[in-house]
C-alpha cells in the first residue's frame, strides 16, 4: 500500500495506530506529544506510567482511549545537533522500530508525524526525506497503508533550492505559453488550412475505409501498454507498482481488466516508475486518453522531474504537495 502525505490534525484520523512524537519519560509534553495526551486522555498518561520511559530511536505501543484509532506508538526522535551525533541514524530508527510494532500488532493503517522536525530542530526538508525512505524502504517488503501527517502546512517544507528550481521552471513555462497565445492562435488557423489542403489527395482513400477496417488499426490498451513496458524493465508486478505508490488491489483492477482507464495521476505514477523519457511518457499517457501541458503547475511540475530524470515518486509527491497539487499513486 502506499505513502500519502495528508494536511489533518493525527488526533481526529481513523487508522490503525498514530505515532506519538514523544521524549524520553513518555509522561506528555508540548507539540504533537502533548495533543495526542489530551485528546486521548488520563488513561494513556496512566498507561505510559508503566512503560518506564523510552530510549530515543525506540518505540513503545499503548492503547489509545479516546482516539479513534487502536493503538498509539511512541517514539523518542533525535535532537538535531548538526547532523554529526548519528541523528539520522536515530530518526530512521525511530521510524523502523514504529513500523514493526505496527506489523507485530496486525495494523493495516499507520499515520505518522514529521519526527523531531519541530522543538528538537530536525531540519524539516531533511526530516521527510528519512521518512519517505525509511517508510519506503518497508513497504517493498510489507502491506501497509501508512499517512505523513502534516498539521500545519507551514511544518511542511520541500528543500530550498529544490522549490526554487521548480518555481523557476513553472515560472519560464508559463511566460513561454502566455508570450505564445496570441501568435499560437494565428499559427493555429494556419496550420489548419495547410493541413486541410495538404490531406486533400488522400480524402479518397480515406473515405473508403470502412468502420470495422478503422477499428482493426487500434494498437494496445493502457493495461496491454503497461504489462508490456513492466516486462521490458525487469521488474516484477509488485516491484512496478509499489515503486509508483499505488496499491495492490488498484493494480489488480487494471492489470484483470484490458480496457481500464486509470485516472491521470495512476498512468503518470506508473511512467514515474517505469522512469519513462518525456516523449515515452506522452505516449504512455495518451494510450489512457491524457496528456500533458503547459497549461497548468501539475503537468509543468511532473515535466520538470522527468526532464531532470529524478524518478523518485516521494520527492515528486513531497513538490506536488507543496505547489497544492494533486499527488501521484493514491
Amino acid at each position: 500500500m502506499p505513502i500519502k502525505i495528508i494536511r489533518q490534525d493525527i488526533t481526529k484520523l481513523e487508522c490503525d495506530a498514530i505515532v506519538n512524537a514523544a521524549n524520553n519519560t513518555l509522561l506528555g509534553g508540548g507539540g504533537v506529544d502533548g495533543a495526542i495526551h489530551r485528546a486521548a486522555g488520563e488513561e494513556l498518561l496512566e498507561e505510559c506510567r508503566t512503560l518506564g520511559g523510552c530510549k530515543t530511536g525506540q518505540a513503545k505501543i499503548t492503547g489509545a482511549y479516546n482516539l479513534p484509532c487502536k493503538y498509539v506508538i511512541h517514539t523518542v526522535g533525535p535532537i538535531w545537533k548538526n547532523g554529526n551525533y548519528g541523528e539520522r541514524a536515530l530518526l530512521t530508527s525511530c521510524y523502523r522500530n514504529s513500523l514493526e510494532l505496527a506489523k507485530q500488532y496486525e495494523c493495516n493503517s499507520v499515520a505518522f508525524p514529521l519526527i523531531s522536525s519541530g522543538a528538537y530542530g530536525y531540519p524539516k526538508d531533511e526530516a521527510l526525506r528519512v521518512a519517505t525512505d525509511t517508510i519506503s524502504d518497508f513497504l517493498l517488503e510489507n502491506e501497509m497503508l501508512v499517512y505523513i501527517v502534516v498539521f500545519d502546512k507551514r511544518a511542511f517544507s520541500i528543500g530550498e533550492k529544490l522549490f526554487c528550481d521548480i518555481q523557476q521552471y513553472i515560472d519560464d513555462n508559463y511566460a513561454e505559453r502566455f508570450a505564445n497565445r496570441r501568435r499560437g492562435v494565428y499559427e493555429s488557423t494556419v496550420m489548419s488550412q495547410d493541413i486541410c489542403f495538404d490531406s486533400m489527395p488522400c480524402a479518397p482513400s480515406m473515405q473508403k475505409a470502412s468502420l470495422d477496417e478503422m477499428l482493426l488499426q487500434i494498437d494496445e490498451s493502457f493495461s496491454q501498454m503497461l504489462l508490456r513496458k513492466i516486462d521490458e524493465s525487469g521488474m516484477t508486478d509488485s516491484q512496478c507498482y509499489k515503486k509508483a505508490n499505488i496499491d495492490r488491489k488498484l493494480f489488480s483492477k487494471i492489470k484483470s481488466n484490458v480496457n481500464y482507464k486509470p485516472s491521470k495521476t495512476t498512468a503518470i505514477a506508473f511512467a514515474i516508475a517505469l522512469e519513462l523519457s518525456l516523449d515515452e511518457t506522452k505516449d504512455f499517457l495518451m494510450k489512457a486518453g491524457y496528456a500533458l501541458s503547459h497549461s497548468n503547475k501539475f503537468d509543468i511540475i511532473i515535466e520538470y522531474f522527468i526532464t531532470n530524470k529524478n524518478y523518485n515518486i516521494f520527492e515528486i509527491n513531497e513538490a506536488l504537495f507543496e505547489f497544492d497539487q494533486c499527488l501521484l499513486g493514491v
